[in-house]
C-alpha cells in the first residue's frame, strides 16, 4: 500500500526560475542532440497555505496557456511532488514567456523543466533532487530527452536512453559558432511532424546519419568550418517537408548559399549554425528578401541551462 503524501516545507516560499529555449536534432542528430539557446521563459512560483491555483501568464502563447491544473508547469510541479511523496500545496505562478510556442524551439520542454526546477526550489531542505532525478522526471513527462537535457544543463547535449533511464553528456561549443533562428508566423504540431516519419529507413540513410552526427560533434566543438557537411540529414527532414513547404524551401535556399541550415526541432523554425558573426549577418540579409516573413533571432549558446533561486522575502 502506498503511504499517504506528507506535507512539504512551510508555505510562503517563492522561487524564481529561468529556462532557455532549445533546438533539437541539429540536422542529423535525431532525438539525440540538442542545443540550449539564449531565449528564456521566466517565472516566479510561490507555495500557498491554502489549496488552489493563481496563474498569471504574459508573453509568447499567453492567450493559449491554460490557467488551471492542466497548465504544463503545474503538471510538472505536481509530478515532482508526487514522485517524492509530498502533498502539492496551493500555488501562485507568475510566468513571462519569451520562447515562441509551436515553433520548434522547445517551449513544452522548457515548461516541463521550469515546473520541475520550481518543485526543486520549493522543496529545498526537505527533498534533494539531483540532475539525474530532474532529467528522469522531465523525460517521463516529455517523452524524449533531446530538448529537456539542454534546457536543464545548457550547452550542447547528447542524450540517450538506457535500462537505467535517460543519460546525457554536456559539451562545450566552439566560440565561433553563431546560432541564428528564423521564426515564422505559422506553427507546427510536434506530434504531426513525428507521425510523418517512416518506422524503417534504408540502411545507407542510417549509415549516412551516423557519419554526419559524429562529424557534427567535431564541427560544433572544434571545427565550425565543417558545419555545412556535418548538418546533412536523411532521417527526418525530407519526410516532414510537405507539412512545412516554406521551411523546407528556406533550408534549401540557405544551404545552397553555403549556410548550415536545418529544421529546428520539429519545425517550422529554421536554425542556422553559422561559423562566425559575419556569416550570420549575411544569412539574415538573404532571408530579409524572402516572400515569407521570418523573424531573425541572433542568439548565443546558453551554457548555464535552467536555474532556480529562492527569492522569498527575508531569505538570504
Amino acid at each position: 500500500m502506498t503511504p499517504p503524501p506528507v506535507a512539504g516545507p512551510v508555505a510562503g516560499r517563492t522561487v524564481a526560475v529561468r529556462v532557455p529555449a532549445t533546438s533539437a536534432n541539429l540536422g542529423p542528430g535525431f532525438d539525440t542532440l540538442g542545443l540550449a539557446l539564449s531565449v528564456y521563459d521566466e517565472l516566479e512560483v510561490t507555495s500557498l497555505a491554502q489549496p488552489g491555483l493563481e496563474i498569471e501568464v504574459t508573453g509568447a502563447g499567453a492567450d493559449d496557456v491554460p490557467r488551471d491544473a492542466s497548465h504544463l508547469v503545474v503538471r510538472a510541479i505536481a509530478y515532482a511532488y508526487e514522485a517524492f511523496g509530498r502533498r502539492l500545496p496551493g500555488l501562485r505562478i507568475v510566468q513571462r514567456n519569451l520562447i515562441p510556442h509551436g515553433r520548434g524551439m522547445g517551449s513544452s520542454g522548457a515548461a516541463v523543466v521550469a515546473g520541475l526546477l520550481a518543485a526543486k526550489g520549493l522543496l529545498e531542505g526537505d527533498v534533494e533532487m539531483s540532475g539525474d532525478d530532474l532529467l528522469r522526471l522531465a523525460t517521463e513527462l516529455e517523452g524524449h530527452p533531446d530538448n529537456v537535457a539542454p534546457a536543464l544543463f545548457g550547452g550542447l547535449t547528447i542524450a540517450w536512453m538506457t535500462e537505467d533511464g535517460p543519460q546525457h553528456k554536456k559539451l562545450l561549443v566552439h566560440r565561433g559558432v553563431s546560432p541564428l533562428v528564423f521564426v515564422p508566423e505559422f506553427t507546427m504540431s510536434t506530434s504531426l511532424a513525428r507521425s510523418m516519419q517512416p518506422t524503417q529507413v534504408p540502411r545507407e540513410d542510417a549509415v549516412f546519419n551516423v557519419s554526419r552526427s559524429a562529424l557534427l560533434i567535431v564541427a560544433l566543438m572544434q571545427s565550425p568550418e565543417l558545419l555545412l557537411a556535418a548538418t546533412e540529414d536523411k532521417l527526418h527532414q525530407d519526410y516532414r517537408a510537405d507539412a512545412m513547404p516554406a521551411t523546407n524551401a528556406l533550408v534549401h535556399e540557405l544551404r545552397s548559399h553555403g549556410y548550415a541550415a536545418v529544421v529546428s526541432g520539429a519545425g517550422p523554425s529554421v536554425l542556422v549554425l553559422a561559423d562566425g558573426p559575419g556569416r550570420r549577418l549575411e544569412a539574415a540579409e538573404i532571408v530579409a528578401g524572402s516572400d515569407t516573413p521570418w523573424e531573425a533571432l541572433m542568439l548565443a549558446v546558453d551554457f548555464k541551462g535552467g536555474t532556480v533561486r529562492d527569492i522569498t522575502e527575508g531569505s538570504t
